[in-house]
């Protein structure tokens, strides 16, 4: 687990190469204290640091195959590298060191890109041709490990962070001011773009291929549902425990301590469970001293039974106010996702014991989690109706007053799902969002496509794709999977954990695991009454049957009552007033909303820590 920067330049005499790679390499020191390794030539260089999981001697990068006609810097791990190894030295192959990064090496070298296909786990890397002047970028399937992308005047710069490619001089440091309003709305881009301008996402499942100036960017792999109504819920659940119990195993493989965070939660609980099978998992918790918002309890409850050792941290209001601007930083773009805190701190407490640990993103994703997708079988006999009539019936709910019962279901169901997905307006309305933005900066955004035009490619690819037969739920899974889970959940995990010098592995998140899933019958993932059935049924084998029927709650947080409270509101208050804050925003509106919600009469906390968020990302980077 590390993080590694780069470029390929065909004019790069106009800076100090060594000076430039060492400053990128520091950027981004948090993602590898143990070691550094650089490489460079007339054209390409190359920076790496390293987190040591396994092979700790050896295994340091870069790494050059045994012509060294490729050089490769890796961030990640590759669970089946052991099966790998072993196929490839069949081949003829000799291996220099005993790590899993090397399996990449060799793979390419005698698969070329179809070695994506054959690896199990999460990465980003690049491969370098010396003789040809050729760069090979590459990520995992469902993006779990980030990589970025800069291209101007026939050159590339690549990195695991933002702020690595920032210390390039060929890389400008202005806001992507165009994209503003998506962000009110989605709190992240659903697409390639960053709010760097120029500065790209290489996409989940992609690999870019660089020579002669220009990119050829590709995708390698798609996660599609394929329910096979055919499965019985009792084989659907041994399969799913199965598929579960031998991905938390591979994702166990390491030379250190490996650990597990724990909540309430079905998810976290299963695969600390499942952990502690193979090792003498060390669990981790964080709560808040307001019980409501705490499932501290719980957690301990779960661990004193299953046997684990659990340490627990309790989160105050000012620890968490005080460590937003470094969230913000670490997260290279604004994230006003309020669990990014907790997550922050939760990272640095299992830093203080382990070096890995297991963590449950993607279950919800995969197996029909959020209580959301019930929304969608609330539509179906409303969707059923002649357009035309629910039309009519949407237009006379305009005319009812905002807050009755009944009003939004015929609204929102009034519109096809590319136009509702819960994503597009989260935190802000597109026409909000316009709204709040200050001067010039409103009809700029205004200049692009609404949120739902946005992404509406992405509905019409899994129609293409042969999707159009899928049920609204799994539809919406699909999209969570290729937007939200990449853009949000994932960044959120990679970039909290490796801020604290952790590595972050999530076993859900396992090309077998996603197998099983993907043929579960949408009635196995989502029902009117139950999210995760099929998980939980297979959780049930394993867990408490309290636990395995826990409610999703998310990764709460006290922050709405926070944020009617003193100091916190003046202090959000004062930098919503401040001149980055005046620069973008209509400080008035954000006064009314912080009126409302102080005094009680509407909730609007995800607005409000939109800004606030936005606020302490500008002034880190531009400030």
């Amino acid at each position: 687990m590390c993080g590694f920067v780069g470029w390929l330049d065909e004019d790069a005499a106009g800076y100090d190469a060594t000076a430039t790679i060492r400053r990128m390499a520091d950027a981004i020191a948090h993602r590898g204290p143990d070691s550094e390794g650089f490489y460079a030539d007339e054209r390409c260089a190359l920076g790496f640091r390293r987190l040591a999981i396994i092979d700790l001697a050896g295994a340091n990068q870069p790494l050059f195959n045994e012509d060294a006609s490729l050089v490769l810097v890796f961030n990640g791990e590759v669970y089946n590298y052991r099966t790998l190894r072993r196929e490839l030295i069949a081949h003829g192959h000799a291996f220099a060191t005993e790590g899993d990064a090397e399996v990449v090496l060799h793979g390419f070298e005698q698969w070329g890109e179809a070695v994506l296909d054959r690896l199990r786990g999460m990465f980003a890397f690049a491969l370098y041709r010396p003789a040809k002047g050729e760069l090979f970028l590459a990520r995992d399937a469902f993006g779990i490990k980030p990589l970025y992308w800069h291209a101007e005047g026939g050159a590339v710069v690549f990195g695991s962070e933002i702020k690595a490619l920032l210390a390039h001089p060929r890389v400008p440091r202005q806001l992507n001011e165009r994209r503003l309003g998506h962000w009110l709305c989605m709190e992240y881009l659903p697409d390639e773009e960053t709010l760097f301008r120029g500065v790209r996402k290489l996409p989940a499942g992609h690999w870019l291929r660089w020579r002669d100036g220009h990119a050829e960017v590709r995708r390698w792999f798609a996660p599609r549902f394929a329910p096979d109504p055919s499965l019985r819920p009792e084989a659907a659940a041994e399969a799913i425990e199965a598929a579960v119990r031998e991905s938390v195993a591979a994702h166990a493989v390491a030379d250190v301590e490996v650990g597990c965070f724990l909540s309430a939660g079905v998810d976290s609980s299963l695969v600390a469970a499942e952990a502690s099978r193979i090792m003498e998992a060390r669990t981790f918790s964080i709560g808040y001293g307001e019980e409501r918002y705490s499932e501290l309890a719980a957690a301990a409850a779960f661990a004193k039974a299953a046997g684990l050792p659990n340490r627990a941290r309790h989160l105050g209001a000012e620890e968490f106010f005080a460590s937003v601007p470094a969230v913000q930083y670490a997260m290279d773009e604004p994230l006003p996702n309020p669990s990014a805190v907790p997550l922050y701190h939760l990272c640095r407490t299992a830093a203080e014991s382990v070096k890995v640990v297991l963590s449950g993103e993607g279950a919800d994703e995969l197996f029909g989690g959020y209580p959301y997708y019930q929304e969608c079988l609330a539509f179906e006999p409303y969707r059923a109706l002649p357009a035309p009539l629910r039309r009519a019936l949407a237009a006379g709910a305009r005319q009812l007053p905002p807050g009755m019962h009944g009003r939004r279901f015929l609204l929102r169901g009034a519109h096809p799902l590319a136009e509702r997905y819960i994503r597009l307006e989260y935190n802000f309305t597109w026409e909000e969002a316009l709204g709040l933005l200050a001067g010039d900066l409103a009809a700029e955004a205004a200049g692009a496509k609404a949120p739902w035009e946005a992404t509406s490619a992405l509905f019409a690819e899994l129609k293409r794709d042969g999707a159009e037969w899928l049920d609204e739920a799994t539809l919406m899974q699909t999209a969570d999977i290729l937007t939200w889970m990449q853009q949000d959940i994932l960044l959120k995990a990679d970039k909290m954990s490796m801020a604290a010098s952790l590595e972050l592995r999530v076993p859900f998140l396992d090309r077998e695991v996603f197998a099983c899933a993907r043929t579960l019958p949408r009635k196995m993932r989502v029902t009117r009454r139950e999210t995760k059935p099929a998980l939980r049924r297979a959780a049930a084998r394993t867990l408490p049957s309290v636990t395995a029927a826990m409610p999703k709650k998310g990764f709460l947080t006290p922050l709405s009552q926070w944020l009617r409270e003193e100091p916190w509101a003046g202090q959000v208050r004062e930098a919503l007033h401040s001149a980055t804050a005046r620069q973008f925003f209509r400080v008035e509106t954000l006064d009314a909303l912080l009126d409302e919600h102080q005094n009680g009469t509407r909730s609007h906390m995800k607005r409000i820590w939109s800004a606030y968020c936005f606020v302490l990302w500008h002034e880190a980077y531009f400030g």
